[in-house]
């Protein structure tokens, strides 16, 4: 993944992708534009170039990421499947709400 950010949270975003989970390579945005991105995200051509070439080869690291993304990915599919974090905490919040009575001031 190459991160690109341009406003709010998408630096943090960035941090967790490429610092933490280290799957994907920082473009070189430092700092926000101004109102609605004005200058936002301004990086050269060889920039975004240098991220594409670092994502797509890599080296030993580019293998480490992919390895580390392969990882995620199995991780993420078994969360949904039957009995998968994900799939367990989305029943619970359907049964949480179907079972919730809406109750009328006059009601209490």
């Amino acid at each position: 993944m190459v991160a690109w950010p341009l406003f709010a949270d998408q630096f943090l975003n960035e941090k967790l992708v490429v610092d933490m989970l280290r799957v994907g390579v920082r473009v070189g945005v430092e700092r926000p534009g101004g109102w609605a991105g004005e200058g936002a995200g301004m990086v050269g051509i060889e920039d975004i170039e240098k991220a594409l070439e670092e994502v797509m080869e890599g080296g030993e690291e580019g293998v480490l990421r992919r390895v580390r993304a392969r990882e995620f990915r199995e991780m993420a599919r078994k969360a949904v499947e039957i009995g998968g974090s994900s799939y367990v905490n989305m029943t619970r919040l359907i049964e949480y709400v179907s079972e919730y009575r809406y109750v009328k001031d006059d009601d209490v």
